[in-house]
This record gives structure tokens, sequence and C-alpha cells, in this order.
């Protein structure tokens, strides 16, 4: 199974990937740099994230997946550094 999934930090941003092989213990390669800037040390000592699949497919290929995530990128806004840490397809300012 192929999935999309939008990963929630406890900062309510959002995290938008793909996993080709539906790995339960799979969360994601958003920036761990990126990411740690937005928490202290105390609030990591505690961290708890919601991985949430969005979309799903048996028969997709590898580059239909690719397009969806991006699509869902684009539907979530999560490109955009308020909202959350995809930094591809760069953010284009509405």
């Amino acid at each position: 199974m192929k999935v999309i999934y939008k990963i929630i930090y406890p900062n309510n941003k959002i995290y938008i990937g793909k996993d080709l092989t539906d790995s339960i213990n799979y969360f994601g390669s958003a920036n761990d740099e990126l990411i740690a800037l937005d928490f202290t040390r105390a609030e990591r000592k505690v961290f708890s994230i919601v991985k949430e699949i969005i979309w799903e497919s048996e028969l997709a290929s590898n580059k239909e997946v690719n397009k969806k995530e991006v699509e869902f990128i684009r539907m979530f806004d999560s490109n955009n550094p308020a909202v959350g840490y995809n930094r591809w397809p760069k953010y284009k300012i509405k």
C-alpha cells in the first residue's frame, strides 16, 4: 500500500509526506534542524506527534504518488513556513 500522510506537531505545524511501503514506523523526512528551532529543550522532553494517512492506493505508480504528494502539500499549504515544514515545492506568497 502506498500512502500520503500528514504529520501534526505539538505546535500544530504540519508535514505532508509519502511512504511507498506503508511502514507503521516511518514518520517522514522533514528537516530535523528546522523543526528543532520551534521547540525549547523543555518542550522536547515530552513530545507527541500525530500521523494521519490522508490518501492510500494499492495501484498507483510511484510517479502518481509523487504527484499526489505535491497536490496535498499545496492543498494543506504545508510548504508555507507559517503552516508547515515542507520546503518543496517552493512556497509562493499569494
